[in-house]
């Protein structure tokens, strides 16, 4: 079923970004709900996978009107767009129709918020797999509501591998301060040693220099790779980690070609000197980059998944249950994500 709300401007070299809501009792209603309402994007025609009547509920919340054509399953079927191509200029929000608005929580963790942001995001993945969008683009879940609703997965990242079958993949998070990949993501601290291989480290190499060749249209990218524990090991003293595991990753990505230093301390490596001669940091373990990233660039940053056969990027902030639904969530960071989105395409 198709619902006429109102007409966009033809975008005559548009690019088509799935946007998908996250976990609806979060953010992400509103975040889509404002980007509907003043497009960010020139030539660019969103496509938001998500519930209208949450999403109607978030524009009303926000003062702002929906400027999108409504597409829903039809009737016994829950792919909304197995017949449909797109291909009128406008905007379209995808509605699954989940429930009515006054069912879901708010602010909190539940089992349909972790239903509804599944589908969102696997149904997305198949639309850039068929090229029926050119990119993904994500507003934040909450694992503990996917943890309710039976899916284990840790992440948007996990779940990006598992359906497009990516075996070497990667979380980098960029913005015009500061580029983080992480070696290893959503895992307990304790787990970090073992998690840590030499192979592993070289991949993430070669797929940070690609996509900062990329997003910063470069020849060459300088890469600084982090020690994992204090003073990088100091020769063993403190871990051997670094001789035995991350050293050797270097210097295989020095014979390959690429420019790489490290491993260094963690302590000096985002210091101003060593940030303006690097366009991106190999961290070990989450919060390794993530505290410096943040700090620098909370509003601008943007996750990308790298190693897709498709394009996502993210917002780089959580589903912020604290103040959803409140009307006090910025754009900043999906305006981010957008434009890089769609950059990448072009």
């Amino acid at each position: 079923m198709e619902n006429e709300v109102s007409m966009s401007q033809p975008y005559p070299n548009q690019v088509r970004i799935a946007v998908t809501m996250g976990d609806p009792a979060g953010v992400g209603p509103e975040l889509c709900a404002k980007i509907l309402s003043d497009p960010p994007v020139d030539e660019t025609q969103l496509v938001v996978f998500g519930d209208w009547q949450w999403l109607q509920a978030a524009a009303d919340l926000c003062h702002c009107r929906i400027d999108a054509g409504r597409l829903s399953p039809a009737p016994g079927s829950d792919k909304a767009l197995e017949n449909h191509d797109f291909d009128s200029n406008r905007h379209w929000v995808v509605d699954y129709g989940h429930s009515a608005h006054d069912e879901l929580v708010h602010g909190q963790v539940t089992a349909l918020g972790g239903r509804a942001s599944y589908q969102y995001l696997t149904e997305a993945i198949e639309a850039a797999l068929s090229r029926k969008v050119d990119a993904v683009v994500t507003a934040p879940i909450n694992k503990a509501s996917l943890r309710a609703a039976g899916f284990s997965y840790p992440g948007h990242t996990e779940i990006l591998s598992d359906k497009t079958g990516t075996r070497d993949y990667g979380m980098m998070l960029t913005s015009p301060e500061l580029t983080c990949s992480l070696a290893t993501t959503h895992v307990p601290i304790s787990e970090v040693p073992g998690l840590l291989t030499s192979e592993a480290i070289l991949s993430l190499i070669r797929l940070t220099d690609v996509a900062i060749r990329k997003i910063r249209n470069r020849d060459d990218a300088r890469l600084t790779v982090l020690g994992l524990n204090p003073h990088a090991g100091e020769d063993g003293l403190f871990g051997d980690e670094e001789t035995r595991i991350i050293q050797p990753a270097i210097d295989e990505a020095r014979r390959e070609g690429f420019t790489v230093r490290g491993p260094v301390p963690p302590d000096t490596a985002f210091l101003p000197a060593i940030r303006k001669e690097t366009d991106g940091y190999i961290c070990m373990y989450h919060d390794q980059g993530l505290i410096p990233l943040k700090t620098l660039a909370f509003d601008t940053a943007v996750n990308v998944t790298l190693g897709l056969p498709l394009i996502r990027t993210s917002v780089d902030h959580g589903t912020a249950y604290d103040i959803a639904w409140k009307n006090k969530v910025q754009t900043s960071s999906m305006v981010a994500a957008l434009k890089l989105a769609k950059d990448l395409v072009t």
